[in-house]
Parts: C-alpha cells; structure tokens; sequence
C-alpha cells in the first residue's frame, strides 16, 4: 500500500491489514475480522509449537558415564538408557550414545576418515566432521564428504536399566560388517 503521508513512521506502514486495524481500532472491530485475526494468530502458535517439538525429538546432551559398579571391566562404561530419542556424548570416555528409531547406538566420537571429533547437528538431525564436512545419520551411517564409510560403532549391550559400552573395542563398517550391523540395543 502506498502511503503519501511525509510523517508516515513504521507504525503506519501495514495500515490496512487485519492485524494492525484490530490492534489500532478494537472498539470498531467486527466480529467476523475479530475471529479472522484470532484465527491466524492461533494457527500460528500451532506451528510454532509443531515445529518444537520436531526439534526436540533428537536432543543433543552432554553426559558422562556412571560410577562403575564394583568389579566392573576396566573397559567397560555404562550409561543410563534414554528415555528419549537424542544423542549424549561423553567427551571424557569419546563415546556418542544415539537414540533413534527404537534403538540405541554407541559410536566412537572420533570420525573415521582423521579422527576429528564429531559434532551432532540437532537441525539436521545428523552427525558431522568440521574438518572435511563429512554427514552421518543419526545410526552412523555415511551419507557424503571425504570419509569413505560409516561411523566407528562400540560393542553395547543392555543390562536392566543401564547400557554397557565396551569403549576398547571397536567395530569398522568395512572390516566387521555383522558386528557392526549388530552394535545397537532396541528399546
């Protein structure tokens, strides 16, 4: 709309919409435009609210593992079993715990092409290597970038409420494929 008024401000630069008439002149509101307003308003709490709650669904925590119980393995650490779909890493034992899908997966927090850290894109849902942009899925495996196959997976197990990860050992797509293809716990 144009407006020719030299002291227009922001204020009156959506005059005539829906919105700015029920905001600046309520008493003269109809009824109809009064339901209109209220309606998109609402419908755009909705959607607000529906697309939280997709971005909650895979939750990135920071954890650590539990105090382990006595005359446990040496090379054994253990996690409580989420009670969400999420990713927790633990940077002190270099293990990623990744909850989708109904299962449980524990990976190296190393990136098999150098090594690198990997870091959880909560957006995306995947995991990725900020040094040669490689992509994960939230199972680990590769979908592009300089890495040539799917992420480290760590032997896990569940015992009761607790999840047991042999961090020592290690399980390489390309070398332990049915190990690798076993290395989750469903929930």
């Amino acid at each position: 709309m144009t407006n020719t008024d030299e002291n227009a401000g922001p204020d009156r630069e959506c005059e005539g919409c829906s919105l700015h008439d029920a905001l600046t002149t309520p008493a003269a509101m109809e009824r109809r435009a009064f339901l209109r307003v209220a309606g998109m308003a609402l419908a755009s709490v909705g959607l607000l609210g529906a697309a939280a709650q997709g971005a909650e669904a895979m939750l990135v925590r920071s954890g650590t593992a539990l105090t382990p119980a006595r005359g446990a393995r040496r090379d054994e650490r253990r996690y409580p079993v989420p009670s969400a779909d999420g990713v927790t890493i633990d940077k002190d034992n270099s293990v990623i715990l990744a909850r989708a899908a109904g299962k449980v997966y524990a990976f190296s927090l190393a990136c098999p092409h150098q090594n690198t850290a990997l870091r959880w894109d909560a957006t995306d849902h995947e995991f990725l290597c900020p040094k040669h942009k490689s992509h994960y899925r939230a199972d680990g495996t590769f979908i592009e970038g300089r890495a040539t196959r799917d992420m480290d997976r760590l032997p896990i197990r569940r015992v009761g409420d607790e999840l047991i990860v042999e961090v020592d050992k290690l399980y390489q797509q390309d070398e332990n494929q049915a190990e690798w293809s076993a290395a989750f716990v469903a929930v």
